[in-house]
């Protein structure tokens, strides 16, 4: 079944068009909303074409890993709902629920969006904890990029906690924001055939040869790439799939802007 699929999504790329009537190099639809749950310390939803996903931010205090005594803790996980796709079953994190969350933890992690020595409270002691929860509410491919925009825009929403006797005060927001320096993009291309796309939908995931998933920063320096697929891909393959990613990244990066300028 995924032949026939797949050669019937090369035969339209071939003509230069996807099954749902976009370009190759087009997104769906991109809609960003910030402060979509009351219970988070920030949140944010992006909606692109079928796919829905939520991040939400909680903050906690706990103690610092070892090797790092004056650094707070930042975390990324994510689960695969059944209620988004008929695919996903209950039950613990499935393997591509675990790629979704370590690929946008990268991006954060090594585009250093937050400065984690400003969430520290106590050297080798108490530091601050930040967790992010990405959920797809709709699954229809592309579900790193969408979650990692959420990601980002939730971190932007979200507000430092007042504490007491160097606990939480858990529901009391401060107007402190969380020390973010930077905005990591994440571009995930797809290669079916001899063609390069973006925005994957579900059904384009499921045929790929490779995919290449690249964080671009504000200045288009990129912080990190993931490599998926079965298919080797070419110095050419990489350097224009990074070239797409950088042009892409600017697109997204004013829709972000904008949704966070509400």
């Amino acid at each position: 079944m995924n032949q026939d699929l797949k050669n019937h999504i090369n035969e339209a790329l071939k003509k230069g068009i996807r099954l749902d009537g976009r370009k190759k190099e087009e997104y769906r639809k991109i809609e960003i909303r910030t402060g979509v749950v009351a219970t988070a310390e920030g949140s944010a939803s992006v909606k692109c074409g079928d796919t829905e996903v939520i991040a939400g931010i909680k903050l906690n205090i706990g103690e610092p890993y070892p090797d790092s005594p004056e650094n707070g803790v930042m975390m990324v996980g994510s689960e695969m709902l059944p209620l988004s796709n008929p695919e996903f079953e209950g039950g613990p994190p499935r393997i591509d629920a675990i790629e979704v969350a370590r690929v946008i933890d990268r991006g954060i992690r090594e585009g250093k969006t937050i400065d984690t020595k400003k969430l520290c409270l106590k050297k080798g002691e108490l530091v601050w904890m930040v967790m992010i929860d990405v959920l797809p509410i709709n699954h229809d491919g592309n579900l790193i990029d969408l979650g990692g925009i959420a990601a980002l825009t939730a971190l932007k929403n979200a507000k430092m906690l007042e504490v007491e006797n160097d606990k939480v005060v858990f529901g009391k927001r401060t107007k402190q924001d969380l020390p973010i320096t930077s905005m990591p993009l994440p571009v995930t291309i797809l290669k079916i055939g001899d063609n390069l796309i973006v925005d994957p939908t579900n059904a384009e995931e499921k045929v790929l040869d490779a995919r290449l998933t690249v964080s671009v920063l504000e200045d288009d320096t990129l912080c990190a790439m993931q490599k998926g697929g079965d298919t080797s891909l070419s110095i050419k393959d990489i350097n224009e799939m990074i070239d797409l990613a950088i042009k892409k990244s600017q697109e997204i990066r004013k829709k972000l802007q904008e949704a966070l300028a509400k």
